[in-house]
């Protein structure tokens, strides 16, 4: 019954942008609507969670360590942009994971994109994630070592 309300619900919005009510508008937001409630639908995937003091230790410290990449990556790139030279060298690079579950691979894969400058662009199925990055000639080595301290803690996490 909420895929049905759902897709009314979203084609009427879609109706109401458009302001369009030919019938051929209204089957497109109606299979626009169905299009998006199935790709909202829930998938049967499970995440099994343990707890244990040093998992609950490994987290907090894996946030802490997160705000920190934010706000100094952040700077940098401000001062990157902000440069009147603009000394940037992109590029993208492959950084290899450990993580076992698609959890710890998923949050991994997070903490690089939440990351001013890097952007997971894809990500192969055994985890290797292809990022691009604003400095490819510093970063590599740099996210690779962050990377790898993020794996130990989120294996401690036990995701």
């Amino acid at each position: 019954m909420n895929l049905l309300r759902g897709t009314l619900l979203l084609a009427a919005v879609y109706l109401a942008l458009t302001a369009n009510f030919q019938l051929s508008n209204i089957l497109a937001g109606l299979l626009l609507g169905l299009g998006v409630m199935i790709l909202l639908l829930p998938s049967a995937h499970t995440v099994e969670w343990r707890f244990s003091p040093g998992g609950v230790l490994a987290f907090i410290r894996y946030s802490l360590v997160l705000i920190a990449d934010l706000a100094l990556s952040g700077i940098q790139v401000a001062r990157i942009v902000l440069s009147p030279h603009l000394p940037i060298k992109q590029g993208n690079i492959a950084i290899p994971t450990t993580c076992e579950t698609p959890m710890a691979q998923a949050l991994s894969a997070h903490a690089i994109t939440v990351t001013p400058g890097e952007m997971v662009v894809e990500m192969t199925p055994e985890g290797t994630m292809y990022t691009h990055v604003l400095d490819v000639e510093h970063a590599e080595e740099n996210i690779k070592d962050a990377q790898r301290m993020r794996e130990e803690m989120l294996e401690k996490i036990a995701l």
